[in-house]
């Protein structure tokens, strides 16, 4: 059953209509408007008082013999089951995007009732496809809107004879961006934000897809259908994508499957050709491309057991501290790092060299000087937004668009997390301040929805605004991609995270593959805003500052998706889950996965691929291992190299006194956790 939330609501609202009156005076249409939630939809909705409980009377778009579209009424054979077809979402994808708004003439001059007259009036919309909104000149009579929809499908004038326009505003400005347009102040355009990051998603919608349309293959219902939920991860993709996946795609590959069964599994290689030309240089297991490596089943060999140790204390850091504060035997301690992590109270300290921020050389007045620069750097920078009044702000559309976006997702960040929950919250002002700054720091890329996850658990170990700064500017570094207008980061690492997998088990790859998954589309999160959303918040911090050491090799992120995907390979396999059931497990997966069992497979998984002789050439790009590291055929069994990384023994970095984790993930012995102190969300915004 489909709820309805009713968000507005308001009577008295005309449209003035010359309904062919001799005198040219407007008829009056009373109506009701209503904005609605639908399924996580918002849908704007106004008819006729008459017709306001009759869902037959709805508008549906067809074409004509001549192939222009009309509004035109729906059938009687469909008005019986009129209200199930406004419940679903093709039924409103029927009316946007593909009507222009005229009347059809009457072809034996018999003049329509009065009914009619007002039904053909009837309409609603998706949010997601309002372009624009026009209003009125102050002082104008009545107050009035005029809907603009993408595509230019203008609808009719809607006149507010009690007031409350700006009511209907604030309503739709809980879901979208609303900013006046440089050249008419009186239009206001929808979502006139930044588009990194949410452009490639709208290449599904190119030429591609319109081809198929003409050709028959896709179905015209289902495909807009499927365009929406594309807008919907356009506009918020970290949060959609999960949710859109499944029926996004499955509505596009039910259009190309058809109706006949025997069509219900094409070759992969199809789907594949489809998906690759609606993204743009996204090619996976296409082994019949040229240029590509066919990669056969390989013996990887026997995968050792790999144990993590206890977290690095404030001592052991301290004891690889010379007298002028340079860390010595970096490469030692970032092994350590990497096997066991940080304890909390060393993060604040620790993560500035991880990040870059800090030279692992420097010494302690160095590190003085240097922070001593970057704050007067970050100031500057902060002054120049702080500084901008309302009335430069008015022509400045992109600095308004990223504090709106800013502001809208602040308030939805960590905000479960003590750091971050409540009113006035000062963390929150931080989070909001850093994020503009970095729009001054960067301002090509600006603020792109997803970054305030990558900034929210550096703040809350630096608890310092500069600082924290600093340390995002330098992770930036290494996920600009994943946030740039092309996406190609996010393109580059699916293609690289299925060449792993299909090395690792071809046939679980060929399962996925079965079941139109192959392109690990569900992996998309994990990728974009590496597991933020996966993981607890302790655990992220633990994650993350192991991936900062960049042991034991390149992309080491690639086999923690191996070793998630490896471990739930069993359920996805035994119970023949299919597309649907592939999203939604992983999905459900959200803060159920054990950050020490996965660490401690994906090391195990490096070590393996390490000692394998024949490690196919893509894969030893992907992992960075050099081909004269790697050892061949031909070599002596007794000279075998560690490739690229050193794989520790299982004693390796061990003390006698330290418990340590085994691959279970479970603790021979569990010390007490290092607590967070209490007054640690005590910041004053500078």
């Amino acid at each position: 059953m489909c709820l309805n939330k009713i968000i507005y609501e308001q009577e008295g609202v005309y449209i003035h209509s010359s309904c062919g009156k001799t005198n040219d005076q407007d008829s009056l249409i009373s109506g009701i408007l209503r904005v609605l939630e639908k399924d996580a939809e918002v849908i704007v909705d106004w008819r006729p008082l008459d017709d306001a409980l009759d869902s037959s009377s709805i508008l549906y778009a067809r074409k004509d013999s001549s192939s222009v579209v009309e509004w035109t009424q729906a059938p009687k054979e469909r008005g019986h089951r009129g209200s199930e077809h406004l419940n679903s979402y093709e039924a409103e994808w029927d009316m946007v995007n593909t009507v222009s708004f005229k009347r059809k003439p009457h072809t034996n001059g018999d003049a329509p009732s009065h009914r009619n007259e007002k039904s053909k009036w009837s309409f609603l919309f998706s949010l997601t496809d309002l372009k624009s909104i026009k209003q009125n000149k102050e002082g104008m009579g009545w107050s009035y809107l005029v809907f603009c929809l993408k595509d230019d499908v203008v609808l009719p004038a809607l006149h507010f004879h009690q007031g409350d326009s700006k009511l209907l505003i604030e309503s739709l400005e809980k879901y979208v961006v609303l900013c006046e347009s440089p050249q008419d102040k009186r239009t206001l355009l929808v979502n006139c934000q930044n588009k990194s990051l949410s452009q490639s998603f709208e290449n599904l919608l190119d030429e591609p897809a319109y081809g198929l349309i003409q050709a028959g293959l896709l179905d015209r219902r289902k495909l807009l259908w499927a365009i929406h939920h594309w807008k919907k991860i356009k506009k918020d993709p970290y949060t959609a994508t999960m949710i859109g996946f499944s029926k996004v795609t499955n509505y596009i590959f039910d259009s190309l499957r058809g109706s006949d069964p025997s069509t219900h599994h094409r070759p992969p290689s199809e789907m594949a050709d489809f998906l690759s030309d609606a993204i743009p240089g996204l090619k996976i297991n296409q082994q019949e491309e040229p240029g590509f490596e066919v990669i056969t089943r390989i013996d990887l060999g026997e995968r050792p057991v790999v144990q993590r140790r206890e977290p690095v204390s404030l001592e052991e850091w301290n004891k690889n501290i010379d007298s002028e504060g340079r860390i010595l035997n970096v490469d030692n301690m970032k092994q350590m790092i990497f096997r066991g992590g940080l304890s909390h109270a060393l993060r604040k300290q620790a993560w500035k060299f991880l990040l870059g921020y800090f030279p692992w050389d420097s010494t302690k007045e160095e590190r003085t000087q240097l922070q001593k620069q970057k704050t007067d750097e970050y100031f500057r920078m902060k002054l120049q937004w702080k500084s901008v009044s309302q009335e430069q702000e008015k022509r400045n559309s992109r600095l308004r668009d990223y504090r709106s976006l800013i502001e809208k997702d602040v308030n939805r960040t960590d905000r479960t997390n003590k750091f971050y929950e409540g009113q006035d919250n000062p963390g929150l002002i931080l989070l909001h301040d850093i994020l503009m700054t970095y729009c001054m720091y960067d301002f090509d890329l600006g603020y792109v929805q997803g970054m305030s996850d990558l900034l929210s658990p550096l703040l809350y170990v630096m608890e310092n605004e500069v600082d924290a700064f600093w340390c995002f500017a330098s992770y930036m570094d290494q996920m600009h991609q994943n946030f740039e207008e092309q996406m190609q980061g996010m393109k580059t690492q699916l293609i690289q995270l299925s060449t792993l997998l299909r090395l690792l088990d071809s046939g679980f790859c060929s399962y996925l593959e079965s079941q139109d998954s192959g392109y690990l589309y569900f992996c998309f999160r994990w990728l974009l805003i590496r597991f933020k959303r996966e993981f607890s918040f302790l655990d992220i911090l633990r994650l993350w500052e192991v991936m900062w050491t960049e042991l034991p090799c390149k992309n080491f992120h690639l086999l923690l998706c191996c070793a998630i995907l490896e471990s739930e390979k069993q359920q996805i396999m035994e119970k023949h889950y299919g597309f649907n059931e592939i999203l939604k497990h992983i999905n459900e997966l959200s803060l159920k996965i054990d950050v020490e069992d996965i660490l401690c497979k994906a090391e195990a998984i490096s070590l393996q691929m390490v000692k394998c002789k024949e490690l196919p050439q893509a894969v030893c790009e992907i992992l960075g291992l050099q081909d004269s590291e790697v050892t061949t055929p031909d070599s002596d069994d007794d000279e075998e190299e560690n490739v690229g990384m050193t794989p520790c023994p299982t004693s390796a970095f061990q003390s006698n006194t330290l418990p340590t984790l085994a691959a279970s993930g479970v603790r021979d012995d569990s010390p007490a956790q290092t607590s967070v102190s209490s007054d640690g969300c005590r910041l004053t915004p500078a």
